[in-house]
């Protein structure tokens, strides 16, 4: 309502003066002009017209302004908002002694403030409650505190304060502190009750299980977990892994005090089917949150049968005993092309084959290629074949085994397409390597350790033991140094060169697919002592992790991948198709959708495209974000060839809302201070409605028009001009 109204003027001394001699000076002007005109109608009535426009110059100088004063109508209010998010589930509120009292929740804690009666003793004001946490689809899994704090500003007439009881732990949106600055601009001061421990309660946390998105029947599964100790002793406990049809492994564990374990238990599933998997830890005696101690997560378990194409121009050692490796190994089917140049013929027998396949499709059913000592020439690879596994590679996700040896062929590759693919940098004056009468050792990497290609034993620590022991290698490639964007997972124990130890076990991926690169031909003397025991596992582990996007999902003459192969959600999922046309050649161009269907019910149609390239071959390509957690279903169509292919993917959600952590008094104390409110205790409500009941009343709204700068006026005084100046040219004055 508006009380009072009146018109002011921001005019200064110098501005005064100013517009006064203007006026003045302006009828000095007309009146000469009138006299020389001898008092014609005409020109009187146009000088007048240049005196009023002199007038409005000098009034417009002065700044005019119309006031108005609004008094509220609406019923002050004080709104409390209150945190919903799941971290409120945290249950580290303890009344009394932090060792023995007993903790309960901080949600159940900011319920009871809720309910307290003292806040109807807050006279003239409406008090307003309601919960904030995120706009996201499964909201409670976020905390936005500035959307939060601007929603209030703008839903509320008349807001006299604000009331934010929270954790502080704010994890996606600006930073509060930007709304709490605009609330002091407006005058509305934000009191702040922090909730929960400033410190980590005692406590033993099962932080992350990373389980892959699938696992092979009959094959040992490793699945990563990293455990929590905010306690401040060691701990000395069991982790459990139970699966949903009975299985159960335990292993003994220890963890020292304020720290974290990294590590990883195995399960071998005996048959198909969805698995959920279970890992936990019992409670410790003196541990107060019972809450964190298991984490579940989703697995696949699907029979195997990989399909790997194994070319060498002569039967080394290294040759020899891999075949054997692969052949006895019952998920893979292995096929060996032996070209032997110098007797112009290729080798034959069980698994072999008499020349490189042909045809695309031919070519696509291998999931891994190994290259040995092979390269372009009579009776060897062509430019053609090199083209064709580069397009397998970076279209059909299969993966690419570069192990050369002596005889260097494998330099030939290097004017091929072949060459963008290798992920080292070779010495083209030394084409036949280096050789030693002394053997030589794998020393791995920090990557090297954590990788799964490098893991011979169950801990990262008794791997790196078994890597040392083992028999060593008299030859090495001549490389000079990986390239950019590969991971170096082991290098020579000794040698070295002016860009550090020399690489010889290097990965990287290249589009869809990985390359691994094998820099010496002496993983066959592995077998020394013990046989098959690492030799066999090291190359399993090698062939699977090549083909594990492709075999995420796959039909007659459709496969469908995606990255992250772990997808959490709100963050971007990337989806990559393989599609074959009716005749079983490589789609180039076609209508692919996929339905998304989500958990709770929600369809999105997604449209896959591809590029116009040849070395696209039958890629096609698509993503979406996911924004609930939980299992998708995903059916993929293509109208050119008729078929479908059904999948799930199982979509964990994102861990921004943590159990455990420490409540956030930093981002609440500088909350307050931003908008000089202030920050209390959790056991200081009647400090705070104290406070609430002291705010003085804001000083009513003053609006102003600034009528010097708006549009009217300046229109009207343009107007004024025009007629002005037409009256000239009609009264016939130049």
């Amino acid at each position: 309502m508006i009380d009072e109204a009146w018109f002011s003027m921001l005019g200064t001394t110098p501005t005064i003066i100013f517009g006064v001699v203007l006026v003045l000076a302006v009828i000095v002007v007309s009146w000469i002009t009138v006299v020389r005109a001898k008092f014609s109608t005409g020109m009187v009535v146009l000088e007048l017209f240049r005196i009023l426009l002199a007038c409005l110059i000098a009034f417009m100088i002065n700044q005019p302004e119309w006031l108005e004063r609004f008094i509220p109508q609406e019923e002050p209010v004080i709104a409390v908002l209150w945190d919903d998010s799941d971290s409120m589930n945290t249950e580290d509120v303890v009344e009394g002694d932090e060792l023995t009292g007993e903790a309960i929740s901080r949600r159940a804690f900011v319920e009871s403030v809720r309910n307290n009666d003292l806040w109807g003793s807050i006279e003239g004001v409406r008090i307003e409650m309601e919960p904030f946490s995120s706009t996201l689809d499964e909201a409670n899994r976020a905390t936005d505190i500035n959307s939060a704090i601007n929603s209030a500003v703008a839903n509320y007439q008349n807001l006299r304060g604000l009331v934010m009881v929270s954790d502080g732990d704010w994890n996606i949106g600006d930073a509060p502190e930007n709304a709490a600055r605009q609330c002091r601009y407006d005058n509305i001061p934000v009191f702040t009750m922090p909730v929960g421990s400033r410190n980590r309660l005692p406590d033993v946390e099962v932080t992350s299980v990373d389980a892959p998105t699938f696992g092979i029947v009959n094959k040992t599964t490793r699945i990563p977990y990293v455990i929590t100790n905010s306690m401040a002793r060691a701990v000395d406990t069991i982790v459990t892994l139970r699966s949903n049809d009975g299985d159960e492994i335990t292993e003994t564990i220890h963890i020292d005090p304020k720290s974290r374990l990294e590590s990883a238990i195995t399960w071998k599933p005996k048959k198909e089917g969805e698995y959920t998997l279970t890992l936990s830890v019992p409670t410790a005696d003196d541990e107060l949150m019972k809450s964190n101690n298991s984490m579940e997560v989703p697995i696949t378990i699907k029979k195997e049968s990989l399909k790997v194409l194994v070319v060498e121009s002569y039967p080394r050692w290294e040759y020899r005993y891999l075949r054997n490796a692969l052949s006895r190994d019952p998920g893979v089917e292995v096929s060996c092309l032996l070209y032997h140049p110098d007797l112009n013929k290729v080798g034959g027998g069980a698994d072999y084959i008499e020349e490189f396949p042909q045809s695309d499709e031919e070519l696509a059913k291998f999931d891994v290629v190994f290259l040995g000592d092979v390269g372009i020439g009579d009776d060897q690879l062509t430019v053609d074949d090199c083209r064709r596994i580069k397009s397998l590679v970076s279209s059909q996700a299969s993966g690419l085994i570069f192990m050369p040896g002596f005889r260097g062929r494998q330099f030939t590759l290097l004017s091929t397409p072949l060459a963008e693919l290798l992920p080292v940098h070779l010495d083209e004056a030394q084409p036949r390597g280096w050789g030693s009468r002394t053997p030589a050792q794998f020393q791995l990497t920090q990557r090297g350790r954590d990788s799964l290609l490098t893991k011979l034993a169950d801990s990262p620590e008794a791997s790196e033991q078994v890597w040392r022991g083992l028999p060593g290698f008299q030859w090495y490639a001549p490389v000079l140094r990986a390239k950019a964007g590969s991971e170096v997972l082991a290098v020579h124990s000794s040698d070295s060169n002016i860009n550090g130890r020399i690489p010889l076990l290097v990965t990287k991926t290249f589009g869809a697919g990985k390359i691994l690169f094998m820099g010496t031909d002496g993983a066959w003397r592995w077998r020394e002592g013990v046989e098959d025991k690492y030799h066999y596992r090291f190359w399993g582990q090698v062939a699977r992790w090549m083909a594990y996007q492709r075999n995420m999902a796959s039909g007659n003459s459709m496969r469908i991948f995606y990255t992250p192969d772990r997808p959490t959600s709100g963050n971007l999922l990337t989806l990559n198709a393989n599609v074959m046309s009716g005749t079983g050649e490589p789609l180039q161009d076609g209508n692919v959708f996929v339905q998304v269907i989500s958990p709770s019910g929600n369809t999105e149609r997604i449209r896959l495209s591809t590029r116009n390239d040849e070395e696209q071959w039958g890629l096609f390509s698509g993503s979406f974000t996911p924004t609930e957690s939980g299992r998708y279903e995903l059916v993929m169509t293509c109208r050119e060839n008729g078929a479908t292919l059904e999948t799930k993917i199982d979509v964990q959600g994102s861990e921004r809302e943590r159990l455990g952590q420490p409540a956030r008094y930093d981002v609440m104390d500088q909350i307050a201070k931003a908008s000089t409110g202030k920050m209390v205790e959790s056991d200081e409500l009647p400090a705070l409605i104290q406070a609430l009941s002291e705010i003085p009343e804001p000083e009513p709204e003053v609006r102003r028009l600034r009528l010097w700068r708006h549009w009217i006026w300046a229109t009207i005084f343009v107007s004024l001009l025009g007629v002005f100046w037409i009256g000239r040219k009609m009264a016939g004055v130049i």
